[in-house]
């Protein structure tokens, strides 16, 4: 076979393996791999069902502690997120929004990024409250038992006693979720 037939041959195998590999490759962020995204699954607990309090510390990218039960007597949302998270990004204007409400404490919880990130993604959207660094996964284990952590972004609405009354796993429209964080604060 002349080289120029082998050129020809190599080039159009190149071709249909690229044309392949993107074939199988996913079009959405929210489909690639290492991304578990929800399904905006809202569970809400009537107050008689709540449990105990939570009970969740840790150390803030800032290396400032964080402990849930210093805001007890106020709603606290439980935010598990990470920067590159597609949702993450999408909800967190509203999240900055409902922690300027009073009465309201958010605490992010991320597992995945390092400080620099984690704080660049604060800057980016005006994020004023602290998140736990949870790099060691300590705070999610904090939660086992109390609540399922099954993708992320989840989001927990503590009541004022610090027990959960709802849980939204996935993106959460901000209607509900102002809807659940009156309902928690009642």
């Amino acid at each position: 076979m002349r080289r120029g037939a082998r050129l020809v041959i190599f080039a159009a195998v190149a071709i249909a393996i690229v044309l392949w590999l993107v074939g199988c490759a996913p079009g959405d962020a929210a489909d690639s791999p290492g991304y578990v995204s929800g399904d905006g699954t809202v569970t809400e607990w009537a107050p008689a069902d709540r449990g105990e309090p939570v009970e969740l510390t840790g150390t803030s990218f800032e290396g400032e502690p964080v402990d849930v039960a210093d805001h007890r007597g106020e709603v606290v949302l439980l935010n598990t997120w990470y920067a590159s998270c597609p949702p993450c990004r999408a909800e967190a204007p509203d999240l900055v929004a409902l922690d300027a409400q009073d009465g309201v404490q958010l605490i992010g919880v991320n597992s995945r990024d390092d400080a620099a990130t984690a704080l660049a993604f604060d800057r980016t959207f005006g994020v004023e409250y602290p998140s736990i660094d949870d790099s060691d996964g300590r705070a999610i284990a904090q939660l086992q038992g109390l609540v399922a952590i099954n993708a992320v972004p989840t989001t927990l609405v503590l009541d004022h006693e610090g027990r959960v009354a709802a849980r939204i796993v996935g993106s959460v429209e901000p209607s509900t979720l102002r809807s659940l964080v009156a309902a928690a604060g009642e």
